[in-house]
């Protein structure tokens, strides 16, 4: 549900409730774990809240916001346009599953918050794909959302909202934590932490082996 029109007067920085409220959590983490510079892409970025205010937090490195969704990149523009961030980019349509991604062959690290519960599995493997053929040697990847652990759900609103997500879409839901660390275990990017977060949610960090 978007603010009102005195609290947002442009109709296009949407606001996301659950954005609004995880943003300040989610942005001490990066700023712990996050290369000091370089590029930093964040894949499904919805409406641009996150862009901006970690971007804020870490002026030094070049946040790259993206989106397959044409009134998601119209958001993140606009939010864009408001904080008037000297390293926030112009965001990229890019689809995971699409190669190739239409970014720079060299990224420090990938943000994906909340996403791989709301895609076909394909995506999250389409994601450690990308990530293993990007990122530079030590570079981070970072995802945000509600996992299962060893097959069993952590919280019984967790398990609510698993079986909302598959009565919308079979393909969708909550991921086992393990099955995301094998993902990475393959494409050679290590779990080096899983930080439980607020509201039953977990930040994982991977980083990729040198090479």
């Amino acid at each position: 549900m978007n603010a009102s029109h005195s609290d947002n007067p442009d109709p296009l920085r949407r606001i996301a409730p659950a954005a609004t409220r995880n943003r300040d959590v989610i942005r001490d983490v990066l700023v712990r774990v996050l290369p000091k510079s370089g590029i930093v892409l964040e894949i499904a970025s919805g409406t641009g809240q996150h862009a901006v205010h970690i971007a804020a937090a870490l002026p030094e490195i070049t946040w790259q916001p993206s989106d397959p969704d044409e009134a998601s990149r119209a958001s993140i523009s606009a939010w864009r346009a408001h904080a008037a961030l000297a390293n926030l980019n112009a965001p990229v349509a890019l689809d995971v599953c699409s190669a190739p991604w239409p970014v720079p062959d060299s990224l420090a690290a990938i943000v994906c918050i909340n996403m791989i519960h709301i895609a076909p599995w394909a995506a999250a493997e389409a994601l450690f794909r990308g990530s293993a053929e990007r990122l530079t040697n030590d570079g981070v990847l970072f995802l945000y959302g509600p996992y299962k652990r060893n097959g069993a759900h952590t919280a019984v609103s967790n398990e609510a909202f698993d079986a909302q997500l598959r009565a919308t879409n079979p393909d969708w839901g909550v991921r086992n934590m393990e099955d995301v660390s094998e993902l990475g275990r393959r494409a050679g990017l290590v779990m080096e932490e899983a930080v439980p977060m607020p509201a039953n949610n977990f930040s994982l960090v991977f980083r990729r082996a040198r090479i």
